[in-house]
């Protein structure tokens, strides 16, 4: 089945929702373990890992929201079965990372890292997708500490887990590596339209053995 098309441009179209989703009215709150709280001064974005050059790049918060403003509008896929249609998301495309700080040619991963050492990984090409964004708003309005403020990922075309609240970080693997749900059950690629939520369902080679 094709990606997921956006609520503005299915209008006037039958409702689509991923197989075993339904429609959502409002924003949950769901995350694993207390809300941060953020300070500023001590806050930073780090890319680090097999970097082209081999050094880490950071980003002080005020330096991270310099950085070119884009918005992505796109559907939310919780893997706990609900769908939240037509979210507005502005911030940093991760595209835009990867431009300023370039993986090694032998990248083939990243891990995204989150406050308390919470974790995600997901292939290249999912992180590069066009789509996927550092956010820092919704729907033009900053985000919530309970949504993930100062900075959460949004990767649309998978399950929400993919993209950690409270983001700190992009580490660059040349090998994959289970993130914090996918050591603990969750389908290591995550794609809603395939209903990959657990890894018992995984296919040979969609994920490192557990």
């Amino acid at each position: 089945m094709g990606q997921p098309k956006s609520a503005e441009s299915r209008k006037g179209e039958t409702l689509q929702l991923p197989p075993g989703q339904r429609l959502q009215r409002g924003w949950p709150v769901t995350h694993y373990g207390p809300v941060p709280k953020f300070r500023p001064e001590r806050w930073e974005f780090r890319v680090f890992g097999a970097t082209a050059d081999g050094d880490k790049r950071c980003w002080t918060h005020e330096e991270f929201t310099a950085l070119p403003y884009a918005t992505v509008t796109a559907d939310l896929h919780c893997v706990t079965k609900y769908s939240v249609l037509g979210v507005e998301w502005g911030g940093v495309l991760a595209r835009t990372i990867v431009e300023l700080a370039p993986p090694a040619p032998a990248v083939t991963h990243v891990m995204v890292w989150a406050e308390y050492g919470y974790s995600a990984n997901l292939r290249l090409a999912d992180f590069t997708d066009e789509r996927s964004i550092f956010a820092t708003h919704k729907d033009g309005e900053l985000l919530t500490a309970e949504h993930g403020f100062p900075v959460r990922l949004a990767v649309p075309h998978l399950y929400a887990w993919k993209g950690p609240k409270w983001v700190r970080g992009v580490e660059y693997m040349t090998t994959d590596r289970r993130g914090f749900w996918e050591e603990r059950g969750y389908h290591n690629l995550g794609d809603p339209w395939r209903e990959q939520r657990y890894s018992y369902q995984e296919l040979p080679g969609e994920g490192p053995e557990l």
